[in-house]
């Protein structure tokens, strides 16, 4: 384990918004800067407890190192434009390798960003074991420079699914951090902080829909890509679950759940169509980077787009909590 980690470093508490990466429309489908520097600093000024960088929503895959990194420093740049300088920094890590893993977490602190999320290799997700999983997040949390929170998202990594077992053996780690739970497992989160407090091993959920369920079990927070579109609603939801008041947390996570699944199950190409259509940004600037295909078909845009009607009043009522 590197010098530089001294002890662990619990991840903060809260909602964590992993921004989506807007590319222009022309024949590279480099990065629109204009673009993301506008949706940053709406997450940014929205009250959001932190912004992932090049999460999964943030198409880490499709990204460069260096363009990792410059989304990293110009997050900052814009927190600390809008009084937040210390806000809570996180870049993605994912790769084919160990090997270069290793090397985006470093670039990742170079960058100045505060955690890591890591993705366990998954191109021969078939010939992953439990050991080679536990030993690939070790080696990772020994040479990385930032606290590690392990990214545990079935959907995207061929089905690799760490249970309560392993992630219990990989919380005594020193340089890692916690969870975040894509798995949507409450039973697996309440295992799992049944055996450790949150400064020793952070549990976050990975979708907005069970949001108030994880906390019950004992997660402290969520990172989810629908605070793209509904920051202040998730932090609410947060806040009243804080202040006890949970009737009121429930009522309010209850008119979450369909917008929450009309978003989600459309993929990142959807996502970033409904967050261009509500927020004003350029159209073209919703695809994703090629392969992956474009968000066009006009039902299913329809759905989406009324599957949030009834909490888009709720949002703009609500005022940042900074």
């Amino acid at each position: 384990m590197p010098s530089s980690v001294q002890q662990k470093k619990p991840f903060p508490p809260g909602i964590h918004g992993p921004a989506v990466t807007f590319f222009k429309e022309d024949e590279r489908q480099e990065i629109d800067w204009e673009t993301q520097e506008r949706h940053l600093e709406f997450m940014v000024k929205s009250g959001l407890h932190g912004i992932v960088i090049g999460g999964s929503s943030g198409e880490n895959s499709s990204l460069s190192a260096a363009e990792r990194s410059q989304l990293v420093k110009l997050t900052r740049k814009i927190a600390e434009k809008n009084g937040r300088p210390d806000l809570t920094i996180t870049q993605g890590c994912m790769a084919g390798c160990t090997r270069d893993v290793i090397d985006q977490t470093k670039a990742a602190h170079e960058a100045g960003a505060d955690y890591v999320l890591v993705l366990v290799p998954a191109i021969f997700h078939w010939a992953q074991n439990a050991d080679s999983i536990h030993e690939f997040f070790v080696e990772i949390a020994d040479n990385s420079p930032l606290p590690v929170m392990i990214y545990n998202c079935p959907v995207i990594v061929g089905g690799i699914d760490l249970n309560s077992d392993q992630m219990e053996k990989l919380a005594t780690h020193p340089n890692i951090s916690g969870v975040k739970m894509t798995c949507a497992n409450v039973g697996k989160m309440g295992r799992v902080a049944a055996q450790f407090t949150p400064e020793q091993y952070t549990i976050m959920a990975g979708s907005s829909d069970l949001l108030v369920s994880a906390l019950i079990a004992g997660a402290v927070g969520c990172i989810t890509g629908v605070a793209n579109l509904f920051p202040k609603i998730l932090v609410e939801i947060y806040n009243l679950y804080q202040d006890g008041k949970l009737a009121e947390a429930i009522e309010l996570q209850k008119k979450l759940t369909k917008p929450e699944w009309g978003i989600s199950h459309e993929n990142i190409n959807g996502l970033k169509w409904i967050i261009v259509k509500e927020l004003g940004y350029p159209e073209g600037s919703e695809h994703s980077r090629r392969p992956f295909p474009k968000f066009t078909n006009v039902e299913k845009r329809q759905a989406m787009a009324d599957s949030i009607k009834p909490i888009r009043s709720i949002e703009a009522a609500l005022k940042p909590q900074l």
